[in-house]
């Protein structure tokens, strides 16, 4: 029976205040270039000093969520989603989970996003990502070299992306760069041969001109082949 207690959790005095600010800010359904009441008034109205406000507002401030402006004071800012994660974005902070977990977050995001890919692809994009195509193919280098061969496989998958035509998937594939590199450096090390898909560059380039939405998430999935062979 006692095994099935949660215990309690610890909340600091500002991380309280900072949440029915939060809460204060929904339920009268403030916007973005709202106003916030004084560091005073909060503090009144909460019943705590004007420090534990000042700083549950710095938090919120770091968050995204509110902006000072000079002699105007607190205002609801538009909340950059991302921010929080592009601080910690890297393999230095990061523990080997994290990081395999990031990098199955981006392959789950690259053969899922063909949808967006077909309904927003125009020729230039594709007669761009055939010139990546045709500059691997005839760089020696892509044979023997890791670091020129990782170069154009972010190249290009990077300017997928950019075709998707979604600004926050764009940033947060830019973010994952640093884990990507460090997992594709790991996989070259490793002593065991890895699965190889049948799906090259060129035939998602062919298959994104001709093909459909369905033939280039498939193709997408054969071509990160060596990448899901090593989940478990």
């Amino acid at each position: 029976m006692s095994s099935k207690i949660k215990p309690i959790k610890s909340v600091s005095l500002v991380e309280q205040v900072e949440q029915r600010i939060l809460e204060f800010l929904k339920e009268n359904r403030f916007k973005s270039g709202d106003s916030l009441p004084g560091e005073i008034e909060l503090a009144e109205n909460l019943g705590v000093s004007r420090n534990i406000v000042r700083e549950s507002l710095s938090r919120l401030r770091m968050f995204g969520v509110v902006e000072s402006k000079k002699r105007k004071g607190m205002f609801i800012a538009e909340p950059d989603i991302l921010s929080g994660i592009e601080r910690i974005m890297d393999p230095e902070l990061l523990g080997e989970e994290a990081m395999q977990h990031i990098f199955e977050l981006r392959l789950v995001l690259e053969v899922g996003m063909s949808e967006l890919l077909f309904i927003r692809k125009n020729n230039s994009d594709i007669d761009n990502l055939n010139e990546i195509v045709d500059r691997e193919a005839n760089d020696p280098l892509c044979k023997t070299d890791i670091k020129t061969r990782l170069a154009y496989e972010i190249e290009f998958h990077s300017y997928l992306y950019k075709m998707s035509g979604n600004g926050t998937l764009n940033r947060f594939q830019s973010m994952l760069l640093p884990v990507f590199h460090y997992m594709m450096q790991q996989e070259s090390r490793s002593s065991a041969r890895p699965v190889r898909g049948t799906i090259s560059h060129k035939d998602l380039v062919e298959t994104l001109r001709n093909g459909t939405a369905y033939e280039f998430r498939e193709n997408m999935r054969n071509h990160l082949t060596p990448h899901f062979s090593k989940l478990s």
